[in-house]
C-alpha cells in the first residue's frame, strides 16, 4: 500500500543527525526551555524572515495565544475560512471572540479576499487566513483590506512551511503568524509542537509571557497566563528537520509536477491549481471528484491510500450548534467537503510510486 505520508521516513534518512540532537537535549540536564528551543526559535524565525520566533506546545495553542496577545476577546469578531480545519476556529473561540465564517476561492480553497469586505462589521477586529493544503493565501490582498478597515491578521500557517507569496515566505505578512509542527507536518516535530513568527516585538514578548503562566521571573506573575512551552527535544529535532525542509520541499514540487503532467485532461476530476505568485508547499495534493467514495474505494483496492481534508466544514460540526440554522449560506465549502480527496505526497514518495498512484487515478475514474 501506497501511504498518504509516510510519517517515519524523515527519521530514517536523518536517524544519526536526530538522535545525536536528542541526546544532546538529554544529556543537557535542561529539560524546560534553554538553548534547544532558543536556538530553533531564532533558526525558524530567520528561516522565515521573520524577526522574532515563540515556541508553544502545539498549533491550537499558537494561534490562540497569537490572538490574546492582540488582545481579540470577548465580544469581537475573526473572519475565519468556511473551508478550514475545526482548530481554525476553535482557537477564536478560545478568547471568547466570534467566527465569521467567509467562503473559499474555488480555484485554491483558501479564503477569498473578495468575500472578505463583504463580512467586515463593527465589531470585526481580526482576520484569520489559513494557508491551506501548502497553498499560501493572497496576503497581499488581504493586508490591503486590513489595513483599510484598520483590522488585525493572524494567519494560520499550520500547513504552509516553505510556502511563498510573491517571492516572500510565510511568516511575517501578518500581525502573527501561527505554525504547528504535527508530525505530518512538511516540518514536524515527533510529538506536539507550535511556535509564532512575528516582526513585531510586542506580540512576540506578549507570548513569550502568556505561554508561561503569565510570568517572565519565577514566582513573579504579571497575568493570567498559560502553560504552551515547546519541548526542546522537539525543538532539537525541529532544528535538525529545518536543516533538510527546503531539500525536501524540491522533492514535494517534483511529485507535484509529475501529477500536474499525469493528470492533464483526465475526466470527471479536478487537479489542484496554483495561483499567480504562489510558492505552493504541497503539504497535500488534494484533488476533487464527483464520485470521491467510489474513487477511494478503487484506489484503496489497487494499493494506493487516500484521506479527505476535511470531510465535514466547521460550521457543520456539533461543536457550532449556533451556525446550523445557516448552514446552507456556505454551498462552495459544502461542495469541496463531499468532493476533495487527498492522494499520496511525501518527500519519500518515489517518482515510481507516484507513476503507480497516477495510473490508479486514472482506472478509478475510468479516464
Amino acid at each position: 500500500m501506497i501511504p498518504v505520508l509516510d510519517v517515519g521516513a524523515s527519521y530514517s534518512e536523518i536517524a544519526a543527525e536526530v538522535d545525536a540532537a536528542v541526546k544532546g537535549v538529554l544529556s543537557s540536564g535542561w529539560y524546560i526551555g534553554g538553548e534547544a528551543v532558543e536556538t530553533f526559535e531564532r533558526e525558524f524565525a530567520a528561516y522565515c524572515g521573520a524577526a522574532h520566533g515563540v515556541g508553544t506546545g502545539n498549533g491550537l495553542e499558537a494561534l490562540a495565544l497569537s490572538l490574546r496577545a492582540l488582545a481579540v476577546g470577548k465580544g469581537d469578531e475573526v473572519i475565519v475560512p468556511a473551508n478550514t480545519y475545526i482548530a481554525t476556529w476553535l482557537a477564536v473561540s478560545m478568547v471568547g471572540a466570534v467566527p465569521v465564517s467567509v467562503e473559499p476561492d474555488p480555484a485554491t480553497h483558501c479564503i477569498d479576499p473578495a468575500r472578505i469586505e463583504a463580512a467586515i462589521t463593527p465589531r470585526t477586529r481580526c482576520i484569520m487566513p489559513v494557508h491551506l493544503y501548502g497553498h499560501p493565501c493572497a496576503m497581499e490582498a488581504i493586508m490591503r483590506i486590513a489595513r483599510a478597515h484598520n483590522l488585525l491578521v493572524v494567519e494560520d500557517a499550520a500547513q504552509a512551511h516553505g510556502a511563498a507569496w510573491q517571492g516572500e515566505k510565510i511568516g511575517r505578512h501578518g500581525d502573527a503568524v501561527a505554525w504547528s509542527f504535527y508530525p505530518t507536518k512538511n516540518l514536524g516535530a515527533f510529538g506536539d509542537a507550535g511556535a509564532v513568527t512575528t516582526d513585531n516585538a510586542d506580540v512576540a514578548n506578549r507570548i513569550r509571557l502568556l505561554r508561561n503562566y503569565g510570568s517572565r521571573d519565577k514566582n513573579v506573575h504579571e497575568v493570567k497566563g498559560f502553560n504552551s512551552r515547546l519541548d526542546p527535544v522537539q525543538a532539537a529535532i525541529l532544528s535538525v528537520k529545518l536543516r533538510h525542509l527546503d531539500a525536501w520541499q524540491r522533492r514535494r514540487q517534483v511529485i507535484a509536477d509529475l501529477y500536474a503532467d499525469g493528470f492533464t485532461g483526465l475526466n470527471s476530476a479536478i487537479a489542484p491549481a496554483t495561483a499567480p505568485g504562489a510558492t505552493h508547499a504541497w503539504h497535500l495534493y488534494v484533488m476533487r471528484f464527483d464520485r470521491r467514495d467510489e474513487v477511494a474505494a478503487s484506489l484503496n483496492s489497487q494499493g494506493v491510500a487516500s484521506a479527505v481534508h476535511y470531510p465535514t466544514p466547521p460550521f457543520r460540526q456539533a461543536a457550532y450548534p449556533e451556525f446550523a440554522a445557516d448552514a446552507l449560506h456556505w454551498p462552495l465549502s459544502d461542495e469541496i467537503a463531499r468532493t476533495v480527496l487527498s492522494i499520496p505526497m511525501g518527500p519519500h514518495l518515489s517518482t515510481d510510486d507516484a507513476g503507480r498512484v497516477i495510473d490508479a487515478v486514472h482506472r478509478a475514474v475510468g479516464g
